[in-house]
């Protein structure tokens, strides 16, 4: 806390230090406002309810002007790496160095860029009403939140600024658990989600998707208990490098329905945060227009710590004038929530008044030449820095850290004031996935190229080579072993999640996001050309298919090893429970293992697809072969259970229960002539027992999972996620999925290179 007070005493002094221009720059960086002003004969108003949503969307040729004279900037970029780009960038940015001082200066809590922005917008405008704060009672959701740096930024700002109310929160974001949702629509870091999981909230349907009237209506009854919402945040986007020049229109829907949602659960009086890009389209002059009719001051702003040459703004909005004043239009607008808005305009144009155009185009050239100017300025620099280039930008740099920490008034905060005072969470996601999102060293021409290659190509120009090129020789699992916690299961608390059927595994918090993404490529690839089940055409040189002998030594060795079974009683023999595998029984060379047949009352069948181990009958059979098995298993004894994948919360949470009732749990990876079948068989040593309340679970989980197979939902978690969200077993998933999945990879990649080398031959 000294450092921080000794930088606002000697702000004067430091001051001194700097010449006027660069002072005056960085001040400039932080004024990136406009205000719209309404005219005073109240000629700013909103329609009937009957022209809403009827005419045929007419863009703004001024508008398009200028979005087409930025796009031509843009484009300049498209022949840049983008790792060189971003780490140039990264460089001249004059914010830069911000983040990791406020981190250490005034211990931030999960303090991000998001972090900043919003306690850049909190110190500049007056986003909690004087009434909340008065009654000591403030109300807030956040939409579109994750990874959650908004919250803790308004934590941080209501601690250290000593305003002292009864705070209540609740957040959305698209379920980073729902394995159907697209990691690039996704924020990866889910270390605050996993420790405050009970203030999210994810729809009926499990999704999180707030582009569903279900989960408005969801999230009105989600948050009855607060007698008012004071403010609302919507931080909304998606990644849009594919299409760059088009991200305001690829948003536009998710922006409408934050609009919608903020302005249906807002309290009169209230202030709305939006996150927003370029406002050329009519659906942004559209959106902007009822904000400003529904609130009585709205202004754009492009905070400092937001990077210049982006196209990223904040819509804030101040004092709602309340739903009752707008209800019927409410009514009519929420109709058509979703995707509706690209196919009729919010508003007739004629509805919207010259004044206003006139303003907002004032607004997007304001903006326009801020962006334009930053992206030519970074241009000219990525092709020569000079001494003198450098000098000024780490002046400007250093600059930027002391005005911020001034001109916000930044104040420390003790850790006990954090909301999560000791996170428990070593991400699933957060850790090891954010790093594979970021590994692109291509060009966005490149990118496009790519793109129009088919999947055949991209195997054979190597795309997927990387990830195939890991896949070890025959002995993926050997010396990883998952070992029995000392706590017991306790499933007092325990609950099902039900939700959306998953139609494609598409993410997953237990593998890496890139490497499931060229799987599923892969494999589309492969189930149109027919040949996701065809065997090799020869037999490649590198890996074999895993002998029963392999299989059992493993098993033998796990025993050995582990539990040392064999040291004080060398004629003893391990009774092996075997599921699925007919061959492994008629293989019985190993004196000290008995080989058991277990034989599911359902057929413990595989169907390679991109379901993986999404599938509900997939789930139905794994689930009652299991149980099936706990009926017959000695203590002691050992199971070999084979796994399609582990992807999916639900087979997670049944390795969860598996890896409390045996001593120890590894597992081998089939090195398969085929990508269809088996992924890798488990390898179970030293059953414990299965405690009854368990069992009790696991029954009434069965019949749950068998009476949804024929609807459009299926239980998507049997065991509360936060369970195995660290630890042991969360690295054992990784690495079982990881050798799957690039075994599978390897697999494909050999019958694709096999039968072009055959066509060369012929």
């Amino acid at each position: 806390m000294s450092q921080c007070k000794k930088q606002r005493l000697d702000y004067a002094a430091v001051l001194e230090m700097y010449s006027p221009d660069v002072r005056a720059e960085i001040e400039d960086l932080f004024e990136k406002k406009f205000t719209y002003q309404k005219p005073k004969n109240n000629e700013w108003a909103l329609p009937g309810p009957d022209e809403l949503c009827n005419s045929n969307p007419q863009e703004y040729d001024l508008l398009l002007a200028l979005k087409e004279s930025l796009n031509q900037v843009k484009n300049l970029l498209c022949d840049k790496k983008l790792d060189e780009w971003h780490l140039h960038t990264s460089s001249t940015n004059k914010a830069g160095r911000i983040i990791p001082e406020v981190r250490k200066t005034v211990n931030a809590e999960l303090c991000t860029q998001a972090w900043c922005k919003l306690h850049e917008i909190l110190s500049s405008f007056p986003l909690l009403p004087q009434e909340a704060l008065w009654n000591r009672e403030l109300n807030s959701v956040h939409l579109c939140e994750a990874p959650g740096a908004f919250i803790t930024s308004l934590n941080h700002y209501l601690k250290s600024q000593e305003l002292h109310c009864d705070w209540n929160w609740v957040a959305n974001t698209l379920n980073p658990y729902y394995e159907a949702n697209d990691s690039l629509q996704m924020i990866a870091d889910d270390r605050f989600i996993a420790s405050t999981l009970t203030w999210w909230y994810f729809g009926p349907d499990n999704t999180g998707d707030i582009m569903k009237s279900s989960h408005l209506s969801g999230l009105q009854h989600f948050i009855g208990h607060m007698s008012c919402v004071h403010l609302v945040t919507a931080d909304g986007s998606f990644d849009c490098q594919g299409n760059p020049g088009e991200q305001e229109g690829l948003v536009a829907p998710l922006h409408y329905c934050e609009v919608i949602t903020a302005l249906m659960i807002l309290g009169t009086g209230g202030s709305f945060v939006l996150k927003t890009f370029t406002l050329f389209e009519q659906a942004s002059v559209n959106l902007i227009y009822l904000l400003n009719c529904c609130f009585e001051k709205l202004c754009i702003f492009k905070p400092g710590t937001s990077k210049s040459g982006n196209s990223e703004v904040y819509v804030i909005c101040l004092n709602y004038i309340g739903k009752v004043a707008i209800q019927p239009l409410l009514d009519k607008i929420a109709c058509n929530f979703g995707t509706g808005i690209l196919d009729k305009a919010l508003f007739p144009q004629h509805a919207i008044p010259d004044s206003f155009i006139k303003a907002h185009h004032g607004c997007c050239s304001f903006f326009h030449k801020l962006q334009t100017e930053t992206i030519l300025e970074n241009l000219r620099l990525f092709q020569h820095k000079t001494k003198k280039d450098l000098s000024r930008l780490n002046a400007l740099r250093d600059y930027a850290v002391e005005y911020f920490l001034h001109k916000y008034n930044m104040k420390y905060i003790a850790k006990k004031e954090w909301i999560v005072k000791k996170p428990n969470v070593a991400s699933s996601i957060g850790y090891r996935w954010v790093g594979s999102r970021n590994r692109r060293s291509d060009t966005f021409n490149e990118r496009k190229e790519l793109e129009m290659l088919s999947w055949e190509n991209k195997v054979l120009k190597g795309f997927f080579l990387p990830w195939a090129e890991e896949h070890a020789v025959c002995n993926q699992g050997k010396n990883i072993v998952l070992e029995k916690p000392p706590c017991p299961l306790n499933c007092d608390e325990w609950y099902m999640v039900v939700g959306l059927k998953i139609a494609k595994v598409k993410s997953s918090p237990f593998c890496d996001g890139e490497l499931l993404k060229s799987l599923n490529e892969a494999m589309a690839g492969s189930f149109i050309s027919g040949i996701v089940a065809e065997p090799a055409l020869q037999s490649c040189p590198s890996c074999h298919v895993l002998s029963e002998e392999f299989i059992l030594n493993e098993l033998l060795d796990l025993s050995i090893v582990h539990q040392e079974v064999f040291v004080n009683r060398p004629k003893d023999q391990i009774k092996c429970f075997v599921v699925g595998i007919p061959s492994l029984c008629n293989f019985q060379s190993q004196d000290h293992i008995e080989v058991i047949n277990l034989e599911p009352p359902t057929n413990y069948a595989f169907c390679c697809s991109l379901l993986h181990d999404g599938d509900p009958k997939y789930h139905q059979h794994l689930l009652q072969a299991i149980l099936f098995s706990m009926q017959q298993l000695q203590p002691e004894s050992s199971l070999i259970l084979p796994i399609m994948s582990c992807l999916t919360r639900f087979t997670a949470g049944l390795l969860y229960i598996l890896h409390h009732c045996f001593r120890n749990i590894s597992f081998a990876c089939p090195t398969s002539a085929q990508s269809s079948g088996i992924g890798a068989v488990l390898l179970c040593s030293g059953y414990e027992g299965l405690l009854a309340p368990v069992l009790t679970h696991l029954q009434t989980l069965s019949t749950e999972v068998s009476s949804m197979l024929d609807s459009q939902k299926q239980v998507l978690e049997c065991v509360p996620i936060e369970h195995f969200l660290t630890g042991p077993l969360l690295e054992f998933l990784w690495d079982l999925n990881s050798a799957i999945i690039k075994q599978r990879l390897h697999v494909i990649g050999q019958v694709v290179y096999q039968k072009e080398s055959n066509i060369k031959a012929d």
